[in-house]
């Protein structure tokens, strides 16, 4: 039973970067979105810009999804696979 709680709790340490991370990275772009928003620029760079950030906070947020698999699979370390 001790195993199992130290395994656990090594995944769940394992896990709190790649959250703190892509929280940070996501807050960073709904920030970029918003003042995108509130700038006095034509639409269509507006669009662009909105779409860029969206774009690259869904891929952020697929990485962090992945990383979350390789972790619970046992793949700890990204180095192992090269």
């Amino acid at each position: 039973m001790g195993f199992e709680r130290k395994g656990m709790r090594r995944r769940l340490n394992k896990i709190i970067a790649p959250v703190i991370v892509a929280l940070c990275l996501i807050a960073c772009y709904i920030i970029y979105g918003i003042l995108i928003i509130k700038v006095n620029i034509p639409s269509i760079i507006k669009i662009i810009g909105l779409s860029g950030a969206i774009i690259i906070s869904a891929v952020i947020i697929m990485m962090f999804v992945e990383r979350i698999k390789e972790i619970k699979g046992g793949e700890e370390d990204d180095l192992g696979k090269y």
